[in-house]
């Protein structure tokens, strides 16, 4: 291994690389990591020297306040290879002002932007050859924060620790989705801390979701935890609506997540000439809209799969199958959206910025 000083940041460089024996044909998203990792630690109040190392286990103490209280948030990015090997992101800015907004609501510190954004970009540099060229492939990046001050005092961490993690990625094929809309669980509530991306709210999914799985269900549309009449999000992944030839989606609430792929199919659905309602949409409405026929396309909008298509729901044990077609809202704007993520188009939003 070999150690340097860059930028403040501390890098030293694995002996070996595992990229050699990585099939890039046939990954399967989020198992795969890069040969270095990004860390920055929070003792005293203070952040300490950014390092760059090779990816490996570390050590945590037993009473970590992570393991107790669950102190812990993420993000998730992707980094994309141009015809002319650059390496762009996505709408850095986005996840970078989401992720202090959720160590805010998680009493967690507000991490610099010179520690996330030099870090990002100096592991990014070292990695370059793990970014692989081709609409389809991508870098997932994985900035999260835990609390590893010590001690079962029910009280925020007085330590934390500040990670990025790569991972590369394919096309995400989830296959055909058939969703069953909540009834009895929720997501989040009111006041709660749906609108972070804290981990405890992925974790409080997997019950239900589980559930849904053994009725044959992919996901679960998430409604609103007073009334479960309003539709809020799908799985993971913020949710639209196309009733007739208008697109809805929920606002983004403490209950829903400002979604940057959501805020980015908004802007270009309009640039399309596409109508967007942002307003709450009731499940009532929805179930009116199939049986009437006018409910054209329901699909998931995130970070890992840009578009999600969904094939049909299930509500008070009533199936609902949506009309199949490839003449699609969500084949046009998935193309448009990573054509500019792949820089294929020119970006005229402005999204994409260069390593």
């Amino acid at each position: 291994m070999s150690t340097s000083q860059n930028q403040q940041i501390q890098i030293t460089k694995a002996a070996t690389t595992k990229i050699n024996d990585v099939d890039f044909d046939n990954l399967t998203f989020g198992s795969v990591f890069t040969d270095h990792l990004f860390e920055c630690d929070y003792i005293n109040g203070e952040w300490q020297t950014p390092v760059i190392k090779p990816y490996a286990p570390f050590l945590l103490d037993p009473s970590a306040r992570v393991f107790h209280y669950g102190q812990a948030i993420f993000e998730g990015m992707k980094a994309y290879k141009d015809d002319a090997n650059a390496v762009w992101l996505f709408r850095p800015d986005e996840n970078f002002k989401r992720f202090n907004n959720s160590a805010s609501r998680m009493a967690m510190p507000s991490v610099p932007e010179n520690v996330f954004m030099n870090g990002l970009n100096e592991l990014l540099k070292l990695e370059e050859a793990w970014v692989k060229k081709g609409n389809g492939s991508s870098l997932y990046i994985r900035p999260f924060m835990i609390a590893t001050g010590t001690g079962v005092m029910a009280n925020p961490s007085d330590n934390y620790k500040f990670m990025i993690l790569l991972s590369p990625a394919k096309a995400y094929y989830a296959g055909e989705v058939k969703v069953l809309i909540a009834e009895h669980f929720s997501r989040a509530a009111n006041g709660g801390i749906g609108a972070a991306k804290a981990a405890g709210n992925y974790a409080a999914q997997f019950y239900p979701t589980n559930l849904a799985n053994k009725e044959g269900f992919q996901q679960v549309i998430w409604t609103d935890d007073t009334t479960h009449t309003k539709l809020e999000e799908a799985g993971t992944m913020n949710v639209f609506f196309r009733i007739k030839d208008t697109l809805f989606t929920a606002p983004t609430s403490e209950r829903i997540l400002d979604g940057i792929t959501r805020k980015s199919l908004i802007e270009l659905a309009a640039s399309e000439g596409i109508n967007v309602e942002v307003r709450p949409v009731l499940v009532a409405e929805l179930v009116a809209a199939a049986k009437e026929g006018t409910l054209k396309e329901i699909f998931g909008a995130g970070t890992a799969a840009v578009i999600s298509p969904i094939s049909g729901f299930s509500y008070q044990d009533v199936y609902y199958e949506l009309p199949k077609s490839e003449d699609t809202y969500a084949s046009h704007l998935k193309e448009k959206l990573t054509n500019i993520q792949n820089k294929l188009t020119e970006d005229t939003f402005g999204w994409t910025v260069k390593v």
